[in-house]
């Protein structure tokens, strides 16, 4: 019987962790999204580029470092002690916040660009630590819960930081108060890195190398012959393009099948975060502790058939009037369609807690940062082209709802995919 997840939340072993985690996220989305709001309404006027173009190219900055140093990330994560690096890391951001909160005075579009690309550089070399950190902090039967606290904590974080950025952004004095928001994170960040315990450097004698295509093609064929490790990053992949065409069309859903306002958009977007936190937390419960596939391909099946319900409820198109959130609330069909983006999100995080505790505990504890270096970089690859392919789509004629549905479509491969992955770990733990 697995304990419950929350006296994590009471360990030195794991809550400074967390809290660091968290704090990092929020602030690279406070900033990213404040940068956003200033480049749509008044830095952008200043630059010879359409703000579309802008606002394309700052979500596509801040991805690009995910390819660039991944590899090299993992390397460094592998050979030196973890909880040292995560401080130094966090010292960076520190330094990085403190050219934002310049930039922000100055109002030099190219230099928040530069340091929003320097906050995934940054962003880049964090990941396959708190990743990799896990099973060395935390017992086999704590994983799923450690996971599912990050996962949730991450999207909360996520959520919490695109609505203050954009939020403050717009406000009279909005550009002092996005520096001191930035900085005063990225500071108390700092602060609880230097709680976090110390994790032995798995494979300190190993050389690096700086080719970042040789080694990202090494990271990625070393993942590929491991193919219960390979399965769950893909569908660890596949749950971030999933999330990543549900979150940046949800703008689009509001405005062209219901003529909703803004405040509707942060509505279903809050609506997909909390079920992607319940669902997360709700896993540890399912599996108590145990470190399983066995619910993933159910949770894949119950992605398919929300987001396929989601095509019948959603309207055909707009109304005349503005619809407010109340004038949404009080519509009984649109309670489906809540219901459906709740659904979707439950099931999303509990397919992908598993998956991810799963890609900890099966690769090789020497190259474990490494591996998840690899993950990052087939993240941040299936998300680019998932909003590539979803951008094509809807070009060529298709409204929101039909590209949901496309997806459910093609989510049931998943399903079949994921079979595969529970029946090669049979019946045992995949920690055993």
């Amino acid at each position: 019987m697995g304990e419950s997840q929350f006296h994590l939340l009471k360990t030195r072993r794991f809550l400074p962790l967390f809290v660091t985690v968290l704090l990092g996220a929020a602030n690279d989305n406070v900033f990213k999204n404040a940068l956003l709001i200033l480049i749509l309404f008044t830095l952008g006027r200043e630059v010879p580029m359409e703000e579309a173009v802008l606002v394309t190219l700052a979500s596509g900055i801040f991805i690009l470092p995910f390819f660039i140093f991944s590899a090299t990330a993992g390397q460094l994560a592998d050979k030196y002690e973890k909880s040292r690096m995560i401080r130094w890391i966090k010292l960076a951001e520190v330094v990085i916040m403190g050219a934002g909160v310049a930039a922000l005075q100055f109002g030099d579009v190219y230099w928040l660009l530069t340091v929003l690309f320097l906050m995934g550089v940054q962003s880049s070399f964090f990941g396959p630590l708190k990743y990799s950190i896990l099973p060395t902090l935390l017992r086999k039967n704590e994983l799923i819960g450690g996971n599912a606290f990050v996962e949730a904590g991450t999207f909360l974080a996520i959520l919490v930081g695109t609505i203050i950025g954009g939020l403050t952004a717009g406000w009279e004095n909005g550009v002092n108060i996005v520096a001191a928001i930035v900085f005063g994170l990225a500071v108390i960040g700092w602060m609880c890195s230097y709680g976090i315990p110390q994790a032995a450097a798995p494979q300190p004698e190993l050389r690096i190398s700086y080719n970042i295509v040789t080694q990202t093609y090494r990271i990625i064929r070393r993942i590929r012959a491991d193919r219960p490790v390979y399965r769950s990053i893909l569908g660890i992949s596949w749950f971030w393009l999933v999330g990543i065409t549900l979150l940046t069309q949800f703008p689009n859903l509001a405005k062209s099948n219901f003529n909703a306002d803004h405040e509707v958009i942060t509505f279903l977007m809050v609506v997909a975060t909390v079920g992607i936190s319940i669902g997360s937390m709700f896993c540890n419960g399912l599996l108590k502790g145990e470190i399983s596939a066995k619910y993933v391909p159910a949770a894949a099946f119950g992605m398919s058939v929300f987001m396929a319900d989601l095509w019948f409820a959603s309207p055909e198109g707009p109304g005349a009037a503005t619809v407010t959130l109340g004038m949404f609330l009080e519509a009984p069909e649109n309670w489906q369609v809540i219901a459906d983006l709740l659904g979707v999100s439950i099931c999303g995080g509990i397919f992908a807690v598993p998956l991810y505790a799963m890609m900890q505990t099966l690769s090789d504890e020497k190259e474990r940062s490494q591996v998840v270096a690899g993950n990052n970089i087939l993240n941040a690859l299936f998300m680019a082209v998932g909003s590539v392919v979803a951008g094509m789509i809807l070009d060529a004629g298709y409204s929101v709802p039909d590209l949901f549905l496309i997806v459910a479509a093609l989510n049931l491969g998943v399903v079949y995919y994921m079979q595969r992955l529970r029946r090669e770990l049979g019946s045992s733990p995949a920690a055993d």
